[in-house]
């Protein structure tokens, strides 16, 4: 287990423990929970939850929304799942669109990823090719480019061939054997069809089949059929083969009725059936690609949140697997830029501190293309920025489709998707459109949702004439230190004794723990009250010099939801040292099976040049417990 054990444990005991998951998978920031029963899941504790962002329920998934660190806390929360049944495909399911998005983004999420690098590695090769000439065109060097760029899209048939048995509750490794069958070297090359033509053409016992002219390779629904099939085949055989046989009976079985049938029957249809959606796509997008364009960049965000994007995104991948430029992603390019500008100008107008630092790491987030960190933390709460983001959005995406720039192959997000637009022969003038909309939308971004406006929580602090001249002109008040007195009685220890690694870490920032004796909390200075979280365990504060305190009652005491506590402030309400804050049971807390520690932190620690915590072994409330030393 890593550092997040008790975040994943607090997860997967708030989602229905784990015989209430059917499946996990992940995104960049979100743990995608397929669960038995969604009314088992305590949505209100996960959004309370220190080290969750939010939580979305759509598409048939339950997301946790983490943030960039989500791989990590990913293999934790796999770590306290164990094996889960293969079963993925049991419980509430929704109506037909939310199975269908479901069912696709179950399929591609895992290998986005590596589809996004092979576009890059593509990309690369053409700005190679374009800046080297011909003479590298012709190297072996660019030919083993090709081969990682296209190497994956040729056999992109097994890749999905895993994932989609997988989805479907079959065998991964059965449907990569599937899907190899499908690329079998005569198939691909057309050498098979010219081989029998003069006696008949392909047959199979007599029953005519065909290839299409390029094979199976890069091909998507084929193989997604075939997989849905034989998971279904798997599981009728499991039922009447004796289990002594059964390791090698089932497989074959398997394999000896589907691969036919998919050459027969599966491939054909489904061929058909891709051609024509994408050619309804087209259609849409050919009837006015400027509206279309514009539709699509504003509600891109939305349907990002709510995993709807996933209707769209395969028959992009289709359509590049297949070698064709599609434009169906276009207007979304710059999106992402337009919320980076958004969260830019709540940082700089905002005058609360803890805003303006959350939005330090989303600002960052948004350029590479991740903006669920400033959606749900930043603009979303603040309403105007989002809608803001999702104009700007709109019309970039216009833009974009009214220029007609088209992709040519999969790439990466916010800034590492430029070479997503170079074509093969190197030609940048599209990457170049998309770096003059980026950089126009986030432009633009930043100055509507300025412009908008929104409600800011700052601190209520009364400043002094010499404060407010100092703050006018930018300059911090030269103290040589900040004292912290201690606002709750008990044993004080090191905060690397924490039970939480959050805090042991020192993750959120220096300070020290109580273990509390008396179930109080009194104000440790002169100051302001940043926030009051709703469940009561924890309240933030900034002294009038500036010092921003943490006081976190008890270990995950948030999932009490309140009870055992009792606040006596409000959130920007001025307060004395001494003043009464919160009251809290610590018998209630302790029969409730939590811990009562009580980290203390100075959460603007990178503000001071040290923090210094008291070395007395217990401390009254009073009592002189941290000073934060400022640079003079």
């Amino acid at each position: 287990m890593g550092k997040y054990e008790e975040l994943a444990t607090n997860i997967v005991k708030e989602v229905g423990g784990k015989e209430n998951v059917n499946s996990l998978t992940n995104c960049i920031t979100r743990l995608r929970f397929k669960l038995k029963d969604e009314s088992k899941a305590n949505t209100q504790a996960l959004k309370n939850m220190d080290g969750v962002v939010t939580v979305m329920q759509a598409g048939g998934q339950y997301q946790v929304v983490i943030g960039n660190h989500v791989p990590d806390v990913r293999k934790d929360v796999d770590a306290v799942l164990g094996v889960l049944e293969e079963t993925t495909n049991d419980g509430p399911k929704g109506n037909l669109f939310d199975q269908f998005v479901d069912m696709i983004s179950g399929i591609f999420q895992p290998i986005l990823a590596p589809l996004s690098a092979a576009g890059m590695l593509k990309g690369v090769n053409a700005i190679l090719a374009f800046a080297l000439g011909a003479n590298f065109s012709a190297s072996s060097t660019y030919a083993v480019f090709n081969a990682m760029g296209d190497g994956l899209f040729l056999f992109l048939p097994i890749f999905i061939g895993y994932t989609a048995m997988k989805k479907f509750g079959g065998s991964p490794f059965l449907g990569m054997m599937i899907a190899t069958s499908l690329l079998y070297t005569g198939f691909i090359d057309g050498s098979a069809t010219a081989l029998f033509a003069e006696s008949g053409g392909l047959n199979f016992f007599g029953v005519p089949f065909s290839i299409p002219p390029a094979g199976y390779g890069s091909t998507v629904m084929p193989i997604i059929a075939a997989a849905a099939f034989a998971s279904f085949l798997e599981k009728q055989l499991r039922k009447i083969i004796p289990d002594v046989v059964k390791l090698f009976l089932v497989p074959f079985f398997t394999a000896l009725v589907t691969i036919p049938l998919t050459f027969l029957v599966i491939g054909p249809v489904m061929n058909f059936a891709s051609d024509g959606l994408g050619n309804a796509l087209l259609a849409i997008q050919n009837f006015n690609p400027i509206l279309f364009g514009a539709i699509l960049g504003f509600s891109w965000q939305v349907l990002v949140m709510f995993g709807m994007h996933w209707a769209i995104i395969p028959f992009a991948i289709i359509a590049l697997s297949q070698g064709q430029p599609t434009a169906l992603l276009t207007p979304a390019g710059s999106v992402s830029f337009a919320q980076t500008g958004a969260v830019l100008a709540v940082m700089l107008k905002t005058k609360n501190s803890k805003l303006k630092e959350l939005s330090v790491p989303s600002f960052i987030s948004g350029l590479f293309g991740v903006t669920e960190p400033a959606i749900y933390g930043i603009t979303l709460p603040k309403k105007k920025p989002f809608w803001a983001s999702c104009i700007v959005g709109g019309v970039t995406g216009a833009i974009a489709m009214g220029l007609g720039i088209v992709g040519y192959q999969m790439g990466g997000l916010g800034i590492f998707r430029y070479t997503s637009s170079i074509s093969p022969d190197g030609n940048m003038t599209f990457a170049i459109y998309n770096m003059i909309l980026d950089a126009a939308a986030l432009i633009a971004g930043f100055g509507l949702a300025w412009i908008l406006g929104f409600k800011d929580d700052e601190p209520t602090i009364q400043l002094s004439k010499e404060e407010a001249k100092l703050a006018a002109t930018g300059q911090k008040k030269k103290l040589a230190k900040d004292d912290v007195f201690s606002p709750i009685e008990g044993k004080v220890l090191p905060l690397s004794e924490a039970r939480d690694a959050a805090f042991s870490e020192g993750i959120m920032g220096k300070g020290v723990v109580i273990e509390p004796s008396k179930g109080e909390v009194v104000a440790p200075f002169d100051g302001t009250v940043l926030t009051v979280f709703p469940t009561k365990h924890a309240i933030g504060l900034i002294s009038d010099n500036g010092t921003e305190l943490l006081i976190h009652i008890g270990i995950d005491t948030v999932q009490l939801e309140g009870k055992g506590f009792e606040s006596f402030v409000e959130q920007n309400a001025r307060i004395k040292k001494g003043d009464k804050l919160v009251s809290f049971d610590i018998k209630a807390i302790e029969e409730a099976g939590y811990s009562t520690q009580v980290p203390i932190i100075i959460t603007n620690t990178p503000d001071y040049v040290d923090v210094i915590a008291t070395s007395e072994p217990a401390a009254k409330q009073g009592d002189l417990l941290i000073t934060t030393i400022i640079a003079n």
